[in-house]
């Protein structure tokens, strides 16, 4: 009932920039709290940013922090990662997900509280 297509992934040099989109398919997008994940090479899954579904709550994966922001446009089906002074260590695979059940508060950062998730998207920074 929910699909998620995640674009925008790029070769991209050091202190870059880039944004990523990912499109939602279901009516009750409103209502998805919306997470950024990635997973680098040879690495676990991670989490990246979150943001809840009133849009009251974002979390950052403190390495990201003031670079990355996380946003939603709810009237789009969109949320978006805007990445900013790319490093090398963010090289990875960028999957967005949507946790389908969570209060308007809710930003869960473990990836198993998300039900659906888009296909990834490469992100490869240079040096």
């Amino acid at each position: 009932q929910v699909q998620l297509v995640e674009s925008g992934g790029r070769l991209v040099q050091a202190g870059g920039s880039r944004r990523l989109p990912c499109a939602a398919s279901g009516r009750t997008f409103s209502r998805y709290a919306m997470g950024w994940f990635r997973q680098g090479p040879g690495k676990e899954r991670e989490f990246v940013a979150g943001i809840s579904w009133s849009g009251g709550k974002i979390s950052y994966l403190d390495s990201v922090k003031g670079r990355f922001t996380i946003s939603r446009d709810n009237a789009k089906n969109t949320v978006y990662l805007q990445m900013n002074s790319l490093k090398p260590e963010d090289t990875a695979v960028y999957y967005c997900a949507a946790d389908a059940d969570a209060r308007p508060m809710i930003v869960a950062v473990r990836s198993y509280e998300y039900e659906y998730w888009g296909q990834g998207t490469q992100v490869t920074v240079s040096s």
